[in-house]
């Protein structure tokens, strides 16, 4: 058995992870660019979608000001580093919603669809749901049909996060993640966009798609990382 599967290996894994990820974030030099958007969200209240890729994910809990913001929980995979992933978020103050928003769990209705749709239409009605539109397994930066057909179902505005940190170390994985290192520069980019009601799934998905990698890439920039 592979240790990371573990109940008790993965508790103390993730809680090292976490206390990790606190000592970087409180290091890190941070850049915030847009913020204005989300603060406009966590005024609003209710429902928000919260989106960046799948590489970004040990950066994500930083961006969320837990005084101001709305309680945000994040979908997970049900896969043993998914049980590791959300254990370690979790103690970063962030839940999990467990599923998956690969193009094998794709979702036809609110009535049919899974029960991680299910409990992310709950937490839609009093607050954030992260989302990696990439994840749990890739291609990289592509979006499934998971994210905008919630979005359509919700009425909740997405906020799509570029987050960035320089220097870093990348994970050998399938989306090369970055994994913070202290004393360096951070940088939180932002951007918003509401389901429209003309258009199809397919040029929701390439639109939405530009706009994450876009705010991605603009962290890059600013913090000097090297894009792959």
């Amino acid at each position: 058995m592979r240790p990371l599967r573990n109940p008790a290996v993965q508790s103390v894994l993730a809680w090292i992870l976490a206390q990790w990820l606190r000592f970087c974030y409180a290091t890190i030099r941070w850049t915030r660019h847009n913020e204005e958007l989300a603060e406009a969200v966590w005024d609003q209240g209710g429902g928000v979608l919260c989106v960046f890729w799948h590489s970004r994910t040990a950066l994500a809990p930083y961006s969320w000001r837990f005084d101001r913001g709305q309680p945000v929980k994040a979908v997970i995979s049900r896969s043993a580093d998914g049980e590791f992933i959300a254990k370690a978020v979790a103690r970063l103050g962030i839940p999990a919603v467990r599923g998956s928003s690969s193009n094998k769990d794709k979702i036809e209705s609110a009535k049919g669809g899974s029960q991680a749709l299910r409990d992310g239409l709950r937490q839609l009605k009093v607050g954030g749901l992260a989302i990696t539109p990439d994840g749990p397994r890739g291609p990289v930066r592509s979006m499934a049909e998971g994210l905008p057909l919630l979005a359509r179902l919700s009425k909740a505005p997405v906020l799509f996060i570029g987050l960035s940190c320089n220097p870093a170390i990348r994970l050998n994985s399938w989306d090369r993640s970055l994994i913070p290192l202290p004393f360096g520069r951070g940088a939180i980019v932002w951007d918003r966009a509401d389901f429209p009601d003309n258009a199809g799934i397919p040029d929701i998905i390439a639109d939405w798609t530009a706009r994450c990698t876009a705010v991605e890439a603009r962290a890059d920039a600013i913090t000097g990382l090297e894009r792959v």
